[in-house]
């Protein structure tokens, strides 16, 4: 049975995608939970557009990503945190202290899901962290930690 998907199933495809699925797990599974809905002429058409519309949602999250990326590469931010006379943190530098520099000193608001560290920050010094906003768009910014 070819069906159209509603919404991204795993493993078998993207919203509005066009899929051939037995009659069973499209009757049992998909169209229950109104995964997806089946292939007539006009359900073909509207398939068509929703494919369209995640094209262009795609490419408007690429284009924001790289901004982001362009506005803070090679961006210096600083971080003060409390330390003990040796430079050892008192806990961590997470994510969202990082979200929240980086407003905080480039204006860019960035979501701390998008922040990866390799490992904890817990000394003061120069650290490097990943930011990936999209999958395509991977880049580095440097961090300051000093003591507060």
């Amino acid at each position: 049975m070819n069906v159209i998907l509603i919404k991204d199933v795993a493993e078998l495809g993207g919203k509005g995608d066009i899929v051939d699925v037995s009659d069973g797990y499209a009757r049992n599974y998909l169209l229950p939970r109104q995964l997806a809905m089946k292939a007539t002429a006009g359900a073909i058409k509207q398939s068509e557009r929703l494919r369209q519309a995640r094209i262009e949602a795609a490419a408007k999250q690429k284009a924001d990503a790289e901004q982001i990326a362009t506005s803070l590469v090679g961006a210096r931010v600083v971080i003060g945190a409390r330390a003990s006379d040796e430079g050892k943190l008192f806990g961590s530098v997470g994510t969202h202290d990082i979200a929240e520099a980086v407003k905080k000193f480039t204006g860019v608001d960035v979501p701390s899901s998008i922040i990866r560290i390799d490992k904890a920050i817990k000394e003061i010094g120069l650290h490097e962290v990943t930011l990936q906003p999209h999958e395509e768009v991977v880049f580095s910014l440097t961090l300051d930690v000093i003591p507060a």
